[in-house]
């Protein structure tokens, strides 16, 4: 009997430090099909969702969905550890010379004092093999937690390197954001050519997030800050960008969004074949309908966009989308995220319009920057503007 809990604890101890390994230490994907963290967060992403999906919609459960990341890091630790504890307990009780006088329970209470390093001396080995096993605990002890404490800021700080671009897109293309917003503001403001830098940061950061993600892929499971924000969303409005400026926008070369658009989507072909997530039968009619399309189409001319007219530019849209689109929505049922429209709503609000004298910010800034496209007949109504808004200011 103990030779064979001592076969048993050995394949544990085994299969689990390859575990860690391969999660904290191996810097790329593994494509075993069967492997422990996966199931485990498998498992445990589909109980979570369980209770999220019968709250109510709303802040309670966007902030029910973002402990999820945070939490399921903590208990792999310790469900690690614990394994780890217990199988040396089973295997200092298996070389114990006398079986009988040292309980399992006892061996395993030793085993934890062992690999914490905290060495209290009223439990200790007796055989020569127990004692070998003991130290070598204690060494597996101090290099997993050194692993676990250098893990956790790598973590955090790819984290905050693939939220940064996101947060960067609340004054770029709104929050949500949306393609339509993003081309429009650029072109009001004159700035089409910087798009294409834009564009360039975006297929900087896509190569990123698959390095990032597919290393470290409890990393989509994190939130972003605000519940209209997310990287699903930030890397939808790219790709609806570049998609737009293929099919129908003639003031950009198509280089740039060609190449963003080949870096984002795969990103979704990667990371959907990494987590077993199918394409979804989503026929974007509801993210763009033909009257949205319509709409979107008099937003763009409205700002000044050279945008092809023709009568197979939409079905042509439609073409690209359905090479994206359905990746996309099954990474967003999976992961619970709402993927944007092409066009922001009526009331949306960009986060830095919020605040304390948000609304009078938004509107100067506007003023300031369609000022230089004005000609001088227009300069006393910007004037008057700005003696109305050192009046209120005053007041207030």
């Amino acid at each position: 009997m103990p030779w064979i809990v001592g076969f048993f604890a050995v394949v544990v101890l085994l299969v689990v430090l390859q575990d860690a390994f391969e999660v904290m230490l191996l810097p790329r994907r593994v494509h075993r099909r069967f492997r422990l963290t996966r199931f485990y967060f498998d498992r445990a992403w589909a109980a979570w969702c369980w209770f999220a999906n019968r709250m109510p919609a709303g802040m309670a459960r966007e902030r029910f969905l973002s402990v999820f990341g945070a939490l399921s890091m903590i208990v792999l630790f310790a469900l690690w550890a614990s394994t780890l504890i217990g199988a040396f307990g089973a295997l200092e009780w298996a070389f114990q010379g006398n079986a009988a006088a040292s309980p399992i329970g006892e061996q395993i209470y030793m085993s934890g004092v062992t690999f914490f390093t905290l060495g209290y001396g009223d439990v200790v080995p007796h055989s020569k093999v127990a004692r070998v096993v003991s130290v070598m605990e204690a060494g597996t002890g101090i290099g997993f937690i050194a692993v676990v404490i250098g893990y956790v800021p790598v973590l955090y700080q790819l984290f905050s390197r693939r939220e940064a671009h996101v947060i960067q897109l609340d004054a770029r293309a709104g929050s949500p954001p949306t393609a339509t917003t993003m081309l429009t503001r650029h072109a009001e403001s004159g700035g089409l050519d910087k798009l294409e830098d834009l564009l360039r940061e975006w297929e900087i950061w896509c190569s990123d997030l698959l390095e990032s993600h597919l290393s470290y892929p409890m990393l989509v499971y994190y939130r972003s800050q605000h519940d209209n924000q997310s990287w699903l969303a930030a890397l939808t409005a790219v790709m609806d960008s570049c998609a737009l400026i293929l099919v129908g926008v003639e003031d950009l070369q198509p280089l740039q969004a060609r190449m963003t658009f080949a870096m984002a989507r795969q990103v979704i072909v990667e990371m959907a074949r990494s987590f077993g997530i199918r394409p979804s039968r989503y026929d974007g009619g509801d993210r763009l309908p033909h009257a949205e399309f319509e709409r979107m189409e008099t937003i763009l001319l409205q700002t000044g966009l050279n945008w092809r007219q023709e009568p197979n530019t939409e079905e042509t849209l439609a073409a690209l989308r359905a090479t994206y689109e359905p990746l996309l929505d099954g990474l967003a049922n999976a992961l619970l995220l709402a993927l944007p429209g092409w066009i922001a709503a009526a009331d949306a609000t960009d986060h830095w319009q919020r605040g304390h004298r948000g609304l009078i910010a938004s509107r100067l800034i506007e003023q300031l920057s369609a000022r230089n496209d004005t000609d001088a007949a227009s300069e006393p109504k910007h004037s008057r503007f700005a003696q109305r808004l050192r009046s209120r200011l005053t007041r207030d």
